[in-house]
């Protein structure tokens, strides 16, 4: 009961806008090529804010935002053999690493010339190259970023998710991407697990290839928030390192620094750092190996209908999320909260864009 108060209306809110979406998207042809996950954003950010803002729904939209999202990428797993999620994931590991890169790079150069908060160009680096408000979320403990500095980050994050979403399929269209080669470059050029999704779920409805991308597209950007780990350590090796390089009060430092470590190591947590939800659908995808792998005939038929269930309720909790980040997103809010961390977050994404496109040019996979 306790649940339901506390997130039931935020979830139904969700609900009732992905619903008819699905719907709509399922019996008007002109509609389903659009997708019912970038309508569900659109109509989330059309409705008023007023009416978003109420405490009443806040905590389930939340809820949706990431949660109902993670579920829908773990049943995505559900008929996914194992051996394809290893080789899409180290077919695209040479983008990712670069991407990842250049993110940091760029998000370095731009802090330098334009003189972004050192904090704020952190997390919106690290968020445009690996796994958006999920590497924010776990990076900024390390840098002691406070609230402003996280909302700001996850802010400009969302911002070009959602135009990610909305001009990538078009753009992949016009460049003549393959059905491959477009998950490559959702899973590597978008910086959200949620765009990524709705991407790869419009491209797939516009290209009617029966959800194949969006499974490739969500192993790619899986792949890609394994960086989470790495990243969150070399910042917190680079933070000690400040620390012990400021001469002023030298024993104090120290015993603070000592402190800090010891209390670092007691409370580590892989489950805070590391998104579980990708443990769950390696697992599930894990399953549908085995099972595949086991049953014929009749019960393999049972089996594959099963899967194919869950893998268009995945669609539907992705629909939901969509709803839910589209509530979240306020451009207005982000615009007068000041232009040079979306400089930042623009110079980002253009980066990435172009070198994931470029890569995949270059070895030969477009």
């Amino acid at each position: 009961m306790t649940f339901i108060k506390d997130k039931g209306y935020g979830l139904l809110l969700c609900l009732v806008i992905a619903i008819p979406m699905w719907l709509l998207t399922k019996n008007i042809h002109a509609l389903e090529i659009v997708g019912a996950p970038i309508l569900a954003i659109l109509v989330g950010m059309l409705l008023p804010s007023s009416f978003k803002e109420k405490a009443l729904f806040s905590n389930g939209v939340k809820f949706t935002s990431k949660k109902i999202l993670q579920g829908a990428v773990v049943f995505l797993g559900f008929g996914l053999n194992l051996a394809t999620v290893g080789k899409i994931g180290s077919t695209s590991l040479p983008i990712i690493l670069s991407t990842i890169t250049t993110s940091l790079l760029v998000a370095w150069l731009v802090n330098k010339i334009a003189k972004v908060p050192y904090k704020t160009a952190t997390l919106i680096g690290i968020g445009s190259s690996i796994c958006g408000g999920s590497a924010i979320a776990a990076s900024a403990p390390v840098i002691n970023a406070n609230e402003e500095e996280i909302a700001q980050s996850i802010s400009v994050i969302f911002l070009f998710n959602v135009i990610a979403a909305f001009i990538f399929p078009t753009l992949g269209g016009l460049l003549g991407l393959s059905n491959t080669g477009f998950g490559l470059f959702a899973g590597t050029a978008i910086n959200d697990t949620s765009s990524v999704t709705a991407a790869a779920s419009t491209w797939d409805t516009l290209h009617q290839t029966g959800g194949s991308v969006l499974e490739y597209a969500t192993i790619v950007k899986l792949t890609r928030t394994l960086a989470i780990i790495p990243i969150t350590l070399g910042l917190s090796i680079i933070e000690l390192k400040k620390k012990e390089r400021k001469p002023e009060n030298m024993n104090q430092e120290i015993e603070e620094l000592t402190r800090d470590t010891e209390e670092a190591v007691q409370s580590f947590s892989l489950k805070k750092v590391f998104p579980m939800f990708i443990l769950y659908f390696v697992l599930a995808s894990l399953l549908t190996t085995i099972v595949t792998g086991l049953l014929t005939g009749d019960s393999l038929i049972m089996a594959n209908s099963v899967f194919a269930f869950l893998k268009q309720v995945s669609k539907f909790m992705i629909v939901m999320a969509m709803a839910a980040i589209g509530l979240n997103t306020n451009v207005v809010k982000l615009i007068k909260n000041g232009s040079k961390p979306l400089i930042l977050g623009f110079c980002c994404w253009v980066a990435i864009t172009i070198v994931s496109l470029s890569l995949q040019q270059f070895l030969g996979l477009i």
